[in-house]
């Protein structure tokens, strides 16, 4: 320090004989100049805002936070810190998560084995936007404290994971259902597809699995889709946030059905406006959602057939009568304007607006429709 003082040489010179980087150099002597000896010596290499001085603090603010939120990890709980504390450094969640951990209240992540590329089924629409596609399924039914049972109807948005609807219902019924979806598309508009399982009231047994109220869903304008049967990870974002209701509000049900629907109605939105979603980079699913352009008609459009297509309307036993004969369509169809497309003098294909339903031979003996193979059983 004393000859960069005497300044008799060039400091870079001085740096390169004592084989020194020159900005090490000017540190050092910046710290002579300030300090003297002393601002030679070493320093501690801890930072001033070390995380270890700050850990007090953030470790009350994850406690009450934890508190409020039992059922949030690591990473959504500092997700939350953050929007609380949008100009402070917090900890890493790696961190929240071994402070959880040794406090008792977080299990370290299982293990899972490694699985393949996620199964794609062929004709299925991938959610781009919001209403590309909505979820819909009954999380399974369970009794309030007066032993009343009720039927969670859910129902999401597949791109954004928007909570719509969770509704209550005594039982599976297709008209309670169906009042659920006129506000659904009342208030929200009309989604390009839906997709849900094969059970009633959504699927059914006739042609192309579809039951009176996924008709009056194409009826609408929208594709159904049918998960494969006995495979519930078809679904399984929605199985996911039924499992999350299950341990946040079915776990301990409330007193009666209205109380519950109302602890119902609290927790969808937490879910909605401050939960945090991994698929969503830790957005909430208010923050991408996005309102509907396609409102619900006032009234139902009318199937339309090519002219020279002979049509008819099964009654209310799902019956038409053909070529001199009562034939069965469905009883999903009652009352639904079908066509029948010619293929030969003794053969027809029957329409449901633009669906193939299946075809009629004047040679079969029962008096049927002979299906059509689909796979998977897409409407």
């Amino acid at each position: 320090m004393l000859e960069a003082l005497r300044e008799r040489e060039p400091f870079a010179a001085l740096c390169r004989r004592h084989r020194l980087a020159r900005s090490c150099g000017y540190k050092w002597l910046a710290r002579f100049r300030e300090s003297g000896v002393r601002g030679l010596l070493d320093r501690p290499r801890t930072p001033a805002r070390s995380p270890r001085r700050l850990a007090p603090r953030w470790q009350t603010a994850l406690r009450r936070l934890r508190a409020r939120r039992p059922t949030w990890g690591p990473k959504k709980l500092r997700r939350q810190l953050q929007v609380e504390h949008p100009r402070a450094r917090l900890p890493s969640a790696r961190t929240l998560g071994r402070w959880l951990r040794r406090w008792g209240l977080n299990r370290p992540p299982r293990r899972r084995a490694r699985s393949g590329p996620p199964l794609r089924r062929p004709g299925r629409t991938v959610p781009q936007a919001p209403h590309d596609v909505w979820t819909v399924d009954f999380k399974g039914w369970f009794r309030t404290r007066d032993g009343t049972r009720v039927e969670p109807l859910t129902v999401r948005d597949a791109a954004s994971r928007f909570l719509l609807c969770c509704r209550l219902l005594p039982s599976q019924a297709d008209e309670p259902v169906r009042r659920v979806f006129r506000r659904l598309f009342g208030r929200h508009g009309l989604p390009r597809a839906i997709r849900c399982d094969n059970g009633a009231p959504f699927g059914g047994c006739g042609p192309r699995g579809l039951s009176r109220l996924s008709v009056w869903w194409r009826r609408l304008g929208i594709r159904v889709e049918f998960g494969w049967r006995a495979h519930p990870e078809d679904n399984a974002a929605h199985e996911q946030m039924h499992a999350v209701y299950q341990r946040e509000v079915a776990a301990l049900p409330a007193a009666n059905p209205a109380a519950q629907q109302r602890r119902t109605d609290r927790w969808r939105r937490r879910f909605n406006h401050e939960r945090p979603h991994e698929a969503l980079a830790l957005r909430t699913p208010a923050a991408a959602y996005r309102a509907n352009r396609r409102q619900l008609p006032r009234r139902l459009p009318r199937w339309r057939y090519p002219h020279g297509w002979p049509m008819r309307t099964p009654n209310r036993r799902g019956y038409v009568r053909w070529q001199g004969r009562s034939r069965f369509l469905g009883r999903a169809f009652a009352g639904e304007r079908l066509g029948f497309r010619p293929l030969t003098q003794r053969r027809w294909a029957v329409h449901l607006g633009p669906d193939l339903l299946g075809h009629l031979h004047a040679a079969d003996t029962h008096d049927g429709l002979r299906p059509v193979r689909l796979t998977p059983q897409h409407a």
